[in-house]
């Protein structure tokens, strides 16, 4: 699996947002992963503990930068995924969704804590 991506943060459909989890999305052509990772995103030399989920669907990786809100569209971040955490699942309401990504943050809190050289 390669685990480095970068690319210009584009405008997505504001989904994460209204949920109460705003991300930075990269495009990735012909990308092959799916699923929710611990990662890192480096913007401009600073790394940030972030949860990405990637949709092999639409070609996208989506970046929640833990406990920060920043502005990034049109700037370029690069996005390390340092382990896998779950499948991707389809979710029947907003609730149970928010729920998971509640879950995986959690999830992605513990994977630095543990493994604090990655932060």
């Amino acid at each position: 699996m390669k685990n480095l991506y970068t690319g210009v943060v584009q405008k997505g459909t504001k989904r994460g947002h209204e949920l109460g989890f705003p991300t930075a999305n990269i495009i990735v052509p012909y990308m092959e992963l799916s699923g929710i990772y611990a990662a890192r995103v480096v913007i401009e030399g600073k790394q940030y503990p972030t949860a990405v989920f990637a949709d092999e669907k639409r070609d996208v990786l989506e970046a929640h930068i833990l406990d920060k809100n920043l502005d990034l569209y049109g700037k370029e971040i690069t996005i390390e995924l340092l382990q896998k955490l779950r499948d991707a699942k389809t979710f029947s309401n907003d609730e149970d969704l928010r729920a998971a990504i509640a879950d995986d943050i959690e999830k992605v809190r513990e994977y630095f804590k543990k493994n604090p050289a990655a932060d």
